[in-house]
């Protein structure tokens, strides 16, 4: 095993002097594949009329039917974005919020997310609720009622993470789904950290929106994100750009497809990046990352936010409050190790992300930096 992690690891771009635990914040993209994403660059500028007036439609669509056979979903039903975030963003304008509706969400989700509904609802004269999520989380049960609890007469939608950004927790998004969807409750999924990441099942989580990261953990190069939606609400969810897409009766893929002139090879190398992940055997690696994560939550002399059976490839720590208050800085300064803190709940987190080229030998290194450092 140990020979198959290098040769991964030296399939990627990253720098071999740094022990890279922070998979999670922007992914990583392999050699291969990026390659092939800069000969679709290529390829554009060599017959930039050619590419985008006659080729354009037909290698999104392909592109589109790869990434839908991946997720479980009808092509038809999502678009490509640039990132997770815009999705949200497109979700929630597309709700048609009223003052006095209530968006219920919870308080680990991704921060920049927070601010997309807390503007939202300014304009709109809605209110964003962050229930509270007790941690350390033991249950998935736990999760599930401390979300529900906070469901009101006025709640118009629910808005979680699949799995949450800083905490690192698999949420219960599947029953969450259909508990709203008996109530009449729209849904919105952050899933930035689910596609690569564990088995996903669009069709089986049932959520009426669901915006997706490629660039993390299917491996595909920056700008690579999608939105999918339910038929029967697509008529409301309308791009920034209104331009070309909108002339002759147009669809939801054709709405968001054409916003003007864009560089879409960030799109069209999803394909490449999910076979590069199916020539190794993607879901035996994922597992053993899965293994590799629990393992370290115990390992690690601070305290885990959830039980292990709540863990994807991510797993995250509170750090005590006589932590170095540059830790983070000194983990990469003094041990070469890039690890993201992040604050919650006026504690701060530590999160490691177990990588398919993450070793043995790294996660090791951090244990014993940790120890120095605490």
């Amino acid at each position: 095993m140990r020979a198959e992690v290098d040769t991964l690891r030296s399939e990627f771009l990253l720098d071999p002097e740094i022990v890279f635990l922070n998979h999670g914040s922007y992914g990583a993209c392999p050699r291969a594949v990026f390659e092939r994403y800069r000969a679709w660059q290529l390829e554009l500028e060599r017959q930039p009329v050619e590419f985008l007036g006659r080729r354009l439609d037909q290698l999104l669509a392909e592109a589109r039917r790869a990434l839908a056979t991946e997720l479980g979903a009808d092509p038809d039903d999502l678009v490509f974005v640039p990132n997770a975030s815009t999705g949200v963003n497109l979700a929630a304008w597309g709700l048609d919020l009223q003052p006095g509706d209530e968006v219920l969400s919870t308080d680990l989700e991704y921060g920049a997310l927070n601010q997309t509904w807390a503007h939202v609802s300014q304009r709109t004269g809605a209110r964003y609720v962050r229930t509270h999520v007790p941690l350390p989380l033991e249950r998935e049960d736990d999760a599930l009622e401390a979300v529900w609890s906070g469901v009101s007469e006025r709640t118009r939608a629910l808005f979680v993470s699949h799995i949450t950004s800083s905490t690192a927790i698999r949420l219960p998004v599947e029953e969450l789904c259909r508990r709203a969807r008996a109530r009449g409750i729209a849904t919105i999924v952050d899933g930035a950290h689910a596609p690569g990441q564990i088995p996903l099942d669009l069709r089986a989580v049932d959520a009426d929106f669901y915006a997706g990261n490629c660039h993390k953990w299917l491996c595909a190069p920056k700008g690579a994100g999608f939105l999918h939606v339910r038929r029967e609400l697509q008529a409301g969810v309308h791009p920034l750009v209104i331009g070309w897409g909108y002339a002759d009766d147009p669809t939801f893929v054709r709405r968001h497809e054409l916003q003007g002139t864009r560089d879409p090879a960030a799109y069209l190398t999803v394909p490449a990046a999910i076979d590069w992940l199916a020539a190794r055997d993607w879901d035996a690696i994922r597992d053993r990352c899965f293994a590799l994560a629990r393992r370290l939550r115990g390992e690690v002399d601070l305290e885990p936010v959830c039980a292990p059976e709540l863990l994807g490839q991510m797993v995250a720590w509170r750090l005590p409050e006589n932590a170095p208050a540059d830790i983070q800085e000194r983990l990469y300064s003094e041990h070469r190790i890039e690890i993201p803190v992040t604050e919650h709940a006026g504690g701060r987190l530590l999160r490691a992300s177990v990588a398919g080229y993450t070793t043995e030998a790294e996660l090791t290194h951090l244990r014993d930096a940790l120890r120095t450092l605490l």
